[in-house]
């Protein structure tokens, strides 16, 4: 009985990830100057028992900051582009999940690193003539 109610409390406990996968930069437009380097996905997910979290960070600012911009960082990234966010709402019939249930967050975005401008290569002076 005992191993069985370790295993709810595991099961049901807070839990995070992030999930990167390389691309080709060739294979993926993102704008000028810009190049990507990778696809990121973070997410974190709590429980609730009877209107009591357990502690998971389930917010959009540990998500997005801590978790996805970090790891963008990580990878050599300079800024993260085409970020889109998702997030159980805590309110209004929502408020009833907490009974008995759980509450997500994620995000996801593309790691880019700026590359400067290249400039035109310059052409040589015209020699003067021959005299």
């Amino acid at each position: 009985m005992i191993r069985i109610s370790v295993a709810i409390a595991i099961a049901i406990t807070a839990c995070s990830s992030v999930s990167t996968v390389r691309v080709q930069p060739e294979t993926v437009h993102v704008g000028p100057h810009l190049r990507p380097i990778a696809v990121i996905h973070a997410q974190v997910t709590s429980a609730y028992l009877l209107f009591i979290p357990i502690p998971g960070h389930v917010d959009l600012d540990h998500v997005v900051n801590r978790m996805l911009i970090a790891a963008a960082k990580t990878l050599g990234a300079d800024k993260v582009v085409v970020i889109q966010v998702d997030i159980t709402p805590d309110d209004g019939i929502w408020i009833l999940r907490k009974l008995l249930g759980w509450r997500s967050a994620e995000a996801s975005g593309l790691a880019v690193v700026v590359e400067d401008e290249k400039e035109p290569a310059a052409t040589p002076a015209p020699a003067p003539p021959a005299k």
